[in-house]
C-alpha cells in the first residue's frame, strides 16, 4: 500500500508538480553568459514576466499559453511552444546587430525603445571595453567613430558633438548633470575622471538635449551609467561575483589595475570598484610632419635637447577611480540607491602644449613648469525609486545629488623666481524629480523638474624662491554663486501603428551672484546679480512603414546659460591678452533641424544616415573689449589687449552622419562610420563669416570584425581628413600647436591609422586581450590638440571572474 501511494505521488510530481516548478535558464548564444531581465510573453493574452538577474524564470505560470515569446533588446525574438519549452533548461538567444528595434535609450530620463525616438541616440557597448581598451573615457567615446575628442595634454580629452563642444555639450552621470559654474569654453578634461572600467551604460544624444536636460545641451548629451548593485534573483539564494583586471600599453608605458566586488540578497545589493592607472610620457609615431615632435624640453631654467623627440617628455600622469553603491528594495516596486564616485590624480598633470610654447621661435621654451594640480571630483548620490502606479505616475525617481570639484593651475615662467598658483573648488547640489505616466494605450508623458546651485571658492598667489608668498587676484569671483532650475514636460503619442509624435518644453530660470575684490585687480563693478528666465522646446516625428525601416524629423531649440567663467573670470588666454568679466551677458539659444533613416535591407545590410543643421543666436565669444573705458592694460606685468565675453556674434553648423554595417557571413560583419560637418561665426567687426571653432574635420571609423563564441577580433581603420588654413578659426591661426603649410600657414595634415585587437574567452572565469594600435607608425596630431597621437602600440590585458 506504501509502494503503491509512493508511485502515485511520483507520477503526480512528474505530470503536474514539475512542470509547475520548472525554471528555464536564458543564455547569449555565442558567450553562454545568462542574460538577465529579459521578458517573457504569451503571445496570445496579456500575460507576461521578466526573468531575474540570472536570466532565469518560471514556466509554471505560462501552462495556458500556447505560444511563448522571449524578448531582449538587440537578440532575436524566440517563440517556443509551451510544450516543447516544458522540455527545455535553457534557451539560447542569438544577439543581432542589423536591427531597427529592441535597443533602449534613455532620451526621455526613462528607459524606451530607441525605434519610437526621433533623435539620433548612440548607445556604446561597454561589453568591447575590454576589446578597446581604452585609456579613459574620452578615448571611449572617440571610438564609437561618431563623437571627435581634443586633447591639450595626455591626461585630457575634450568631446566634441555636431560641431560644439566644452561647455555647449552636456555630461550626465547617473542621471546627475556634471557640467558645473566653471566649465569653460576651452577644452576641458572633466570627462576623464570617470572609469571606463566601471560603467554599465554609455549613450550619446546627437543635437540639442535642453527639454529634458536644461542648460548647454546644445551639441548633445553624454549619459553615463556606473556599475550597479545588483540583486539575487529570489530570496533563497545570493549573488556575488569578483573581476580583476589589468593592462599594459606601450605607447604611455601604461599600468592600469582594476578590481570590482558585487553582492547581493533579495532586498539588498551592495558593488565596489577600484582602479588606478599610472602613465609615463607618452612616445608620438615616426612617420608624419615633424613639426609634431618635442626637439626640445625644459629642466629648471634651461631648454635642453631632446635625445629622442618622439618621446613627449613630461606628459605621463597617473589616475584613481573609487565606485561604492548600496541598493536596498523594501518591496519589488520600491528601490533606494545610495552612490559615491570618486577620482584623483596622485602627481601632477602637465599642461602638455603650454610646455612646449616658444612663442618668439628663438628656441627658448616660454614656460619652466605649466600643470594642473591632483584634480579630484567626488559625488554622493541618493535615490529613490518608485513604480506604484499613481494617478499623478506611473513610475517616478527623485535623485539628490552633490559633488566636489577641486582643481589649480600652476605655472612659472622661464627665468623666472616665482610660481603663479590658482585653485579653484566647486561645490554643486543638484536635485531632480522626474516622472512617467501612461495616458492610455497610445500615449505616454513625462515631467520634472530640476533645481542645481553652485558655490565657487576660487584663490590665486604667487610661490616665491626665497618661500615668500603674495595673494594676487583669482581667476573667479570667490564665494560666488551660480544656479539653474527648470520644469518640463513630453509627451510621444502613438498616432497609429507607423506614425509616433513627440513634443516637449522645458521652461528654464538661471542666475548669478558674485562680489568682485578691487583690491587685488581694479574691476569696474563691485558685485554682479543675474536672473533670467530661457524657454526651451522641440517636436518631432517618427514614420515606422516596417519593423526595418525607421523615417524620423525633429525641430528644437537649446540653451546655454552664462556661468561663472563666462561671467567672472579674469585670466590670460595667451601672452599679450587678459579677459575680463562681462556682467551684461544673457543666454545664448539653438534653433535645430535634423533628419535621418534608419533601414535594413534583407537581413545583412543596415544603414544609418542623419541630416542635421543648427543656427546659434547670440553666441557668447571671446571679443575686443574696454576695461575703464581702456583697450589693453598691463596684467601680470605683461601689456595686454583686452577681451571679454560677449553676446556679440551667431553662427551655423551643418552636417551629416553615416552608419554602414554589413553581416557577411555569421560571426563576420563590416562596419563603417563617416561624420562630415561644416560651421561658420559671424565676427561683428569685420561683418564677415569666419570658420567655427570646435568643428572637426571629415573622420571616421570602418573595422572588419569576427565573432565566435571564444574568439572577439576586430580590424579598423580611423581615418581624419585635412583641415586647410582657410577652415581655421581666427582664433587659432597664430597657435603653435599646428603643422605649416608651404605659405607657412599653419593647417592639420590628414591622417589615418591601422590597428588590431583580439580577445580570447578560455573558459567563464578567464579573458586575455591583445592588440596592435597605429600598425605603420604614423606621426599625427588630431585637429585642435596639442600633444601628438601615440605611435605603434602594443596592448595586453587580462580578465578574471570569479
Amino acid at each position: 500500500m506504501l509502494l503503491k501511494h509512493f508511485i502515485l505521488f511520483i507520477l503526480l510530481l512528474l505530470f503536474t508538480g514539475w512542470s509547475h516548478s520548472q525554471e528555464v535558464t536564458v543564455v547569449d548564444r555565442l558567450t553562454q553568459k545568462r542574460i538577465p531581465g529579459v521578458k517573457v510573453l504569451c503571445k496570445s493574452s496579456d500575460q507576461r514576466l521578466i526573468a531575474n538577474s540570472e536570466g532565469r524564470f518560471h514556466l509554471e505560470s505560462f501552462k495556458d499559453c500556447d505560444t511563448i515569446q522571449i524578448i531582449y533588446p538587440n537578440y532575436v525574438v524566440a517563440e517556443y511552444a509551451y510544450l516543447d519549452l516544458r522540455n527545455i533548461v535553457t534557451v539560447e538567444l542569438e544577439e543581432v546587430q542589423l536591427n531597427v528595434e529592441g535597443i533602449e535609450v534613455s532620451a526621455y530620463r526613462w528607459e524606451y525603445d530607441a525605434h519610437e525616438i526621433p533623435n539620433r541616440v548612440t548607445p556604446i557597448d561597454v561589453k568591447n571595453v575590454t576589446l578597446e581598451n581604452p585609456q579613459t573615457t574620452a578615448d571611449l567615446l572617440a571610438s564609437s567613430g561618431y563623437v571627435y575628442v581634443q586633447k591639450s595634454q595626455m591626461g585630457g580629452g575634450s568631446p566634441q558633438l555636431r560641431g560644439y563642444g566644452t561647455n555647449r555639450v552636456m555630461l550626465v552621470v547617473d542621471g546627475v548633470r556634471m557640467n558645473n559654474a566653471i566649465f569653460r569654453s576651452g577644452n576641458l578634461q572633466n570627462v576623464i575622471v570617470i572609469d571606463p572600467l566601471s560603467l554599465s551604460d554609455v549613450e550619446v544624444l546627437f543635437g540639442p538635449g535642453s527639454v529634458m536636460f536644461g542648460s548647454d545641451a546644445i551639441g548633445g548629451v553624454m549619459e553615463f551609467d556606473t556599475k550597479k548593485a545588483i540583486y539575487a534573483p529570489d530570496s533563497t539564494r545570493e549573488f556575488v561575483q569578483t573581476n580583476v583586471f589589468s593592462r599594459f600599453n606601450s605607447g604611455s608605458n601604461e599600468i592600469t589595475g582594476h578590481a570590482d566586488f558585487s553582492y547581493g540578497n533579495s532586498r539588498f545589493a551592495a558593488a565596489t570598484a577600484v582602479t588606478y592607472s599610472m602613465f609615463g610620457d607618452l612616445t608620438a609615431g615616426a612617420n608624419g610632419d615633424s613639426a609634431f615632435l618635442r626637439p626640445t624640453y625644459q629642466m629648471g631654467d634651461q631648454t635642453l635637447i631632446n635625445p629622442n623627440p618622439r618621446q613627449q617628455i613630461s606628459s605621463g600622469y597617473d589616475q584613481f577611480n573609487a565606485l561604492q553603491k548600496f541598493s536596498f528594495r523594501p518591496k519589488d516596486s520600491v528601490d533606494w540607491e545610495y552612490g559615491f564616485l570618486y577620482s584623483t590624480n596622485f602627481q601632477d598633470v602637465p599642461r602638455y602644449d603650454r610646455l612646449i610654447e616658444d612663442a618668439n621661435e628663438d628656441g627658448e621654451l616660454d614656460f619652466e613648469e605649466w600643470y594642473y594640480g591632483p584634480q579630484e571630483w567626488m559625488m554622493h548620490r541618493l535615490a529613490f525609486k518608485s513604480s506604484i502606479k499613481h494617478r499623478m505616475y506611473d513610475n517616478m525617481r527623485i535623485v539628490g545629488a552633490y559633488q566636489m570639484w577641486k582643481e589649480s593651475r600652476n605655472d612659472r615662467r622661464m627665468g623666472s623666481d616665482n610660481i603663479r598658483r590658482q585653485l579653484e573648488r566647486v561645490d554643486a547640489y543638484s536635485f531632480n524629480w522626474d516622472l512617467e505616466k501612461e495616458l492610455g494605450e497610445s500615449t505616454d508623458f513625462f515631467y520634472g523638474l530640476e533645481s542645481v546651485v553652485n558655490s565657487v571658492g576660487s584663490n590665486a598667489y604667487r610661490d616665491f624662491d626665497d618661500n615668500s608668498r603674495v595673494t594676487i587676484n583669482p581667476r573667479y569671483p570667490n564665494g560666488s554663486l551660480w544656479q539653474t532650475h527648470g520644469v518640463y514636460a513630453n509627451i510621444k503619442h502613438h498616432l497609429n501603428e507607423n506614425w509616433i509624435a513627440n513634443a516637449g518644453v522645458r521652461l528654464a530660470m538661471f542666475g548669478a551672484n558674485a562680489k568682485f575684490d578691487t583690491t587685488l585687480f581694479a574691476y569696474p563693478v563691485t558685485e554682479m546679480s543675474l536672473m533670467k528666465v530661457a524657454p526651451s522646446g522641440g517636436v518631432g516625428i517618427v514614420y515606422r512603414p516596417s519593423v526595418k525601416t525607421k523615417w524620423y524629423f525633429n525641430a528644437s531649440t537649446g540653451f546655454r546659460a552664462p556661468n561663472i567663467d563666462d561671467l567672472g573670470k579674469v585670466f590670460d588666454s595667451e601672452p599679450g591678452t587678459v579677459v575680463v568679466p562681462n556682467p551684461n551677458l544673457t543666454a545664448e539659444h539653438v534653433f535645430s533641424g535634423e533628419t535621418g533613416l534608419v533601414k535594413v535591407f534583407g537581413a545583412r545590410v543596415k544603414l544609418d544616415f542623419a541630416v542635421y543643421g543648427t543656427y546659434l543666436q547670440n553666441a557668447m565669444v571671446r571679443e575686443a573689449f574696454e576695461f575703464n573705458g581702456q583697450d589693453s592694460i598691463v596684467y601680470e606685468g605683461v601689456p595686454s589687449q583686452v577681451l571679454a565675453i560677449q553676446n556679440e556674434s551667431h553662427g551655423y553648423t551643418y552636417g551629416t552622419q553615416v552608419g554602414l554595417e554589413w553581416a557577411i557571413v555569421k560571426g563576420l560583419t563590416f562596419a563603417s562610420t563617416l561624420s562630415f560637418q561644416r560651421g561658420f561665426t559671424f565676427i561683428e567687426d569685420s561683418a564677415v563669416y569666419f570658420p567655427k571653432s570646435q568643428v572637426a574635420p571629415t573622420f571616421g571609423r570602418v573595422s572588419l570584425r569576427y565573432k565566435t563564441r571564444q574568439l572577439r577580433a576586430e580590424f579598423y581603420w580611423v581615418y581624419n581628413g585635412e583641415v586647410s588654413h582657410e577652415r581655421f578659426p581666427l582664433t587659432e591661426r597664430n597657435e603653435l600647436i599646428y603643422a605649416v603649410d608651404e605659405q607657412g600657414r599653419v593647417f592639420t595634415p590628414s591622417w589615418n591609422t591601422f590597428n588590431a585587437k583580439a580577445s580570447y574567452f578560455f573558459n567563464k572565469h578567464l579573458s586575455m586581450t591583445l592588440g596592435l594600435e597605429n600598425i605603420t607608425n604614423q606621426l599625427y596630431r588630431t585637429f585642435g590638440s596639442g600633444i601628438s597621437a601615440a605611435g605603434r602600440s602594443f596592448i595586453g590585458s587580462v580578465k578574471v571572474t570569479f
